[in-house]
């Protein structure tokens, strides 16, 4: 099942939507957050390794007279996962049992949820992606990590001849070629980088 054929009806009006300058990869659509709480997830999707893409608020769920769109559809490879972002605005009850009628597996997350280390480090990746990695750097990078297993982050960088460095390491574990620890500490010159091996 494709995420991009889920859409019911549209997505609801965006007025107390919060914009991003965060440029997501795997997001589908136009992204829209309700909060920033439902922003910080969207920033988890783009590196979680099952999720193959997602999008926003596209599915609307109704019980007799409500209806209720949640904030994010990921795809995956066995399913395909609803998520709601759950702060000071909750979800109705009765939504998790209209998900799970349809098919879908049905997720609350809540700030409790999120390891602050991996969200600051998949913001700070996404913060300085953009443009394209050129065809040298890419293949540059890749060799050495097939020689050499791992690498840090400043050994990775100076690989770069053609890219700006931070930009094009960035691009690439946005991309999948590289993997990058996200979550034992914040992203530093020691920090390891391997071939993506999914």
């Amino acid at each position: 099942m494709s995420i991009q054929s889920l859409s019911r009806g549209g997505v609801p009006r965006p007025s107390a939507n919060i914009p991003s300058h965060l440029k997501f990869s795997r997001c589908i659509g136009h992204f829209t957050a309700r909060d920033p709480l439902a922003r910080d997830v969207a920033c988890l999707l783009d590196f979680e390794d099952a999720v193959s893409s997602w999008n926003c608020r596209s599915l609307q769920f109704q019980r007799g007279f409500d209806t209720y769109s949640p904030d994010f559809v990921a795809e995956r490879s066995h399913d395909v996962l609803v998520i709601d972002a759950v702060g000071q605005r909750r979800p109705p009850q009765w939504i998790s049992e209209a998900a799970t009628r349809e098919g879908f597996t049905y997720r609350t997350m809540s700030r409790g949820d999120i390891d602050p280390i991996r969200l600051k480090n998949c913001k700070d990746l996404l913060q300085c992606s953009g443009g394209e990695v050129s065809l040298g750097d890419r293949v540059r990078l890749l060799s050495v990590l097939d020689q050499q297993s791992s690498l840090t982050l400043a050994e990775s960088l100076t690989v770069f001849q053609e890219t700006k460095p931070i930009r094009g390491l960035a691009n690439m574990a946005i991309a999948r070629f590289i993997e990058i620890d996200l979550d034992t500490a914040l992203i530093g010159p020691e920090t390891v980088v391997r071939r993506y091996r999914g």
